[in-house]
């Protein structure tokens, strides 16, 4: 049954956003596309935020996503400074923080996550959380000059930060409650290589380790630790994980968990999709091996997912309109981090508890590759300097090839 579509809403100016928008007029949609953004820029790159930014290498003038006049090439209706406040499906209309409401004959959720904060300390200066510019600018400013920089939490963020950081030769400390940085993606092996990495470099490190509370009184000093360790600080930035924003949407009647659950073609109800850090669905590739019940979805908060899942999204609301057949959303994941040099790649879905081998290089020599599986199948790759080798194994998990299959891949590549 076709459905008119003559307003397109987007919310969330993020990447997601944007290729969402960039895909509509792409296949043809000449309607009207609203979007809706909570912060004063036009879309722009967030990988740089912990790295480029941080240590000087860029401005700001490097981070738009697109030109201006590329950006005016969308003809959109661009509500900048603007968030939503409230959905109400029945009557396809979208509520602002400001009182106004937009309504909606199509609409993508794109509005991404927020960083947690810990329960104490947050009115202190030099305590920050990073996910926007102008945090990024704040943490910066911070750091010309900090002399000491504490970095609470060791995933990718915590960990890019602690890198930026040093980057910059200042004095860093990276506190983390887990054993090892990024462990839950790396599993124990990698998530050790990766500690000896920043202690080669020269950041000193916690694990096990839990804040208390921090010292000072209008500007933090010191942090605490619960087994009473205090460690100065002139800057601490906060990298526990993040969650998405959907509050918003708790009165409305859509099904919401961590992330909003949407079906196998990122719809989250007639005529609503989602896309990019916010959207949780079932993809199909990986739903034959690695998830039972209850467990049958994934959110992905990586950079590529937010491409590939914006422009999905879009093309799916236009093949509903249309009455047409919906594509199924099952990408094999992938994401990186540059960390002290090093670039650390990772394709397809990783866990500890996965089997894992490393099949090529070395973990001393900083280049290798290393495949992981569960269930008699290769569910994800992790590569330090060499892309080739990732791309290979990428390819074998969109094949969704066996365990076997990827072990004697590894074996005639060796040969």
């Amino acid at each position: 049954m076709e459905r008119r579509l003559n307003r397109v809403v987007i919310v969330g100016a993020s990447l997601a956003g944007l290729n969402a928008a960039e895909a509509l007029r792409d296949e043809g949609y000449d309607g009207a596309i609203t979007l809706i953004g909570d912060e004063p820029e036009t879309p722009y790159d967030r990988p740089p935020l912990s790295k480029q930014l941080l240590t000087g290498e860029w401005d700001t003038d490097r981070l738009p996503l697109r030109s201006a006049d590329e950006f005016e090439a969308l003809n959109l209706d661009y509500l900048s400074g603007r968030t939503a406040s409230g959905l109400d499906v029945p009557n396809q209309t979208l509520l602002l923080n400001d009182g106004d409401r937009v309504e909606y004959d199509g609409l993508i959720i794109a509005t991404g996550a927020h960083p947690l904060s810990l329960p104490f300390g947050q009115h202190l200066d030099g305590v920050h959380t990073l996910r926007s510019q102008a945090d990024a600018l704040r943490i910066r400013s911070d750091l010309d000059r900090a002399g000491k920089v504490v970095v609470i939490g060791a995933g990718f963020i915590g960990a890019e930060v602690a890198s930026s950081a040093h980057a910059r030769g200042l004095d860093v400390t990276m506190i983390e409650a887990l054993s090892a940085p990024m462990i839950g993606p790396l599993g124990e092996q990698l998530a050790d290589w990766a500690a000896n990495l920043h202690r080669e470099a020269g950041v000193e490190m916690h694990f096990n380790a839990k804040v208390s509370g921090f010292i000072g009184d209008q500007r933090v000093k010191a942090v605490e630790l619960a087994d009473g360790t205090r460690i100065d600080a002139d800057t601490v930035v906060v990298g526990i994980g993040v969650r998405p924003n959907m509050r918003w949407l708790e009165d409305s009647s859509l099904t919401i968990g961590d992330g909003l659950i949407c079906d196998q073609f990122c719809r989250a109800a007639p005529m609503i999709y989602a896309a990019g850090d916010v959207a949780r669905w079932p993809n199909e590739l990986f739903m034959h091996f690695r998830y039972g019940e209850p467990q049958r979805t994934m959110r992905i908060e990586h950079w590529t997912n937010a491409i590939e899942q914006g422009m999905a999204a879009a093309r799916n609301l236009l093949l509903e309109s249309r009455g047409e057949p919906l594509e199924a959303f099952a990408p094999v994941p992938y994401f990186w981090s540059d960390q002290h040099g090093l670039s650390i790649m990772a394709s397809g879905i990783t866990s500890p508890r996965d089997e894992f081998r490393l099949v090529h290089g070395t973990l001393e020599s900083n280049r290798f590759a290393a495949i992981y599986g569960l269930r008699g199948y290769l569910t994800g790759v992790v590569a330090v300097g060499w892309p080739r080798m990732l791309r290979r194994y990428q390819a074998l998990i969109r094949k969704q090839a066996t365990w076997e299959e990827a072990l004697e891949e590894a074996r005639e590549i060796e040969g």
